[in-house]
């Protein structure tokens, strides 16, 4: 045990007398230089995993036997073997290792590793596209010496170029962001639609007291009216703070919240609210220009109270002249004009902070029950329908309010989603929120009101996706709707699924939602009172 450690003391002290200058004999010198030379091939071979100069010129690895830090280790073995291999610009030979065999194996772990996170990645991907709604189409490209010509032009006239362009409009065929089946003329629809958005500007006034003005009521059926002031006055594409370049000017007022600041409950006198209104439009036309520059009929207002069409009556200018959005669309009472006024989609609003909750349905094989209606009874048709069908037909579910012993076993809203046809009765007026309700429960509505324009009946063709019944044929309502065949039923059914999107308030208003359809109708019905000038 002694002997190689004198045989060490003697080399150590023959190489510190080869450094300080002393002679040394030839013997022992060559002894030296072969003992350090074998020294400097095998100990590093044995003793380190990888090459000198690779520990020297790069900080060590300290492997771990923890999975969770195997990636990291291996791609900074990768990265140091790259890094070295491009100091060199040769290619790196295979290196012997006692450690080869635990690389190979945090390798492989390290790769299977990778193709599962790659599978759940993907399966990830695959539910999001099944749960999220697809994003809305783009806006169409427009060119840019198009547009600034465009907009170069004052707001009428940008108004005449809108018009001429949808006399014009090119044929759409097979428009994978539109169901063609829904529309009148899908063409037009679709020109009209895409310079909306490329022209329409709204001017929205600031004036009113609260919270008749500027406060949105968002539950409820009449909370359409809502919705729409208060995306619209959130909305940033279409709003301008220029009214010189408006095309349309926006009296954010709401019926509903005018009925509660202003109605005497059981006085049943509805002249006050009107007065209310017709002093704001005075102050208005008093105080700015626009008004009395077309007399109105550049302005709109939404309201979805049935009152809404009697608040105007005492200002003629604001009842004749102004495009007026009301879920009253009633054209017996001279209020609301078709092709000028626009028929509002009455919605009721549960959630405000979930709009579109419940929305969907049963598939027809799933939905055994022909017709159904429940509902409180007011106004000259429900009384009729309960008169004739509640409790005579099974296929025929007709109540009053939802009895306890009923709704025990299936809900409201699970009745809608288990039948083909939903019957949609007028109240005390035409309209009825069970329009609506039948296309989120993907229910082919029924809709039982004479003198009724139904929603946005600009664009859309209602016989595609309804059926419109005379209130004198309620004895014949089985017979009418057993006689329509499966197939027309079914066509019905899937243009309803279709139509649903047009009818859907979005928190963060899309492309065709509720909100677009809306103030694309106005638009519309505005460009319906531009006179175009003969071609010279």
């Amino acid at each position: 045990m002694r002997r190689p450690f004198i045989i060490v003391l003697v080399l150590t002290r023959d190489i510190f007398r080869l450094c300080m200058g002393k002679r040394l004999n030839k013997r022992k010198f060559f002894i030296i230089v072969a003992v350090v030379t074998i020294c400097g091939m095998v100990l590093p071979t044995l003793i380190f995993p990888h090459p000198l100069n690779i520990w020297f010129l790069y900080p060590p690895i300290v492997a771990s036997s923890d999975n969770s830090l195997t990636s990291n280790i291996h791609l900074r073995v990768e990265q140091t073997v790259a890094r070295f291999e491009q100091t060199q610009n040769v290619p790196a030979a295979p290196v012997a290792s006692v450690n080869s065999s635990i690389q190979t194996n945090q390798s492989a772990l390290v790769e299977e590793k990778r193709r599962k996170k790659k599978r759940k990645r993907k399966h990830g991907r695959m539910a999001q596209k099944i749960l999220s709604p697809p994003p809305p189409p783009p806006r169409r490209i427009v060119p840019a010496s198009l547009q600034r010509y465009i907009w170069s032009l004052p707001p009428n006239e940008q108004l005449v170029y809108a018009k001429k362009e949808i006399a014009n409009a090119s044929t759409v065929i097979d428009d994978p962001d539109i169901y063609a089946p829904l529309f009148k003329n899908v063409s037009v629809f679709k020109r009209s639609y895409e310079l909306m958005e490329m022209i329409l500007k709204v001017y929205i006034y600031k004036d009113g007291k609260r919270p008749i003005f500027h406060v949105p009521h968002l539950m409820g059926i009449y909370a359409s009216e809502g919705w729409f002031m208060k995306l619209m006055e959130e909305n940033r594409w279409f709003p301008t703070k220029d009214p010189e370049k408006a095309h349309l000017f926006y009296l954010p007022y709401s019926a509903r919240q005018l009925e509660l600041a202003i109605y005497l409950p059981g006085s049943h006198n509805l002249r006050p609210l009107s007065i209310y209104l017709r002093d704001h439009v005075n102050y208005l036309a008093a105080k700015y220009p626009f008004w009395n520059r077309t007399h109105g009929s550049d302005h709109f207002l939404v309201a979805c109270h049935d009152w809404g069409p009697y608040t105007t009556t005492a200002h003629e200018e604001l009842a004749r002249n102004t495009i007026k959005a009301l879920c009253n669309a009633d054209l017996s009472e001279g209020i609301f004009k078709a092709g000028k006024d626009v028929s509002l989609p009455e919605t009721t609003i549960r959630n405000p902070r979930k709009p579109l909750r419940y929305i969907g349905g049963l598939r027809v094989s799933q939905r055994p029950i022909l017709s159904f209606f429940a509902g409180n009874m007011h106004g000259r048709v429900r009384p009729t329908l309960l008169r004739y069908w509640q409790d005579k037909d099974d296929d025929m579910r007709v109540y009053g309010p939802l009895p306890n012993r009923v709704s025990r076993k299936m809900s409201y809203v699970q009745h809608m989603k288990s039948s083909k046809y939903c019957l949609c009765p007028m109240g005390y007026e035409v309209n009825s929120p069970r329009i609506v309700e039948a296309i989120y429960y993907e229910c082919v509505p029924v809709i039982i009101a004479d003198n009724f324009v139904p929603p946005l009946s600009e664009v859309f063709d209602w016989s595609s996706f309804s059926v419109i019944l005379a209130e004198k044929d309620i004895p014949n309502l089985k017979d009418i709707l057993s006689a329509i065949p499966l197939r027309r039923y079914l066509k019905m059914q899937t243009n309803v699924k279709m139509v649903q999107k047009h009818f859907l308030w979005n928190p963060r208003p899309v492309r065709y939602d509720l909100f677009h359809m809306i103030l694309h109708s106005i638009w519309f019905n505005r460009l319906n009172q531009i006179e175009v000038p003969p071609a010279q």
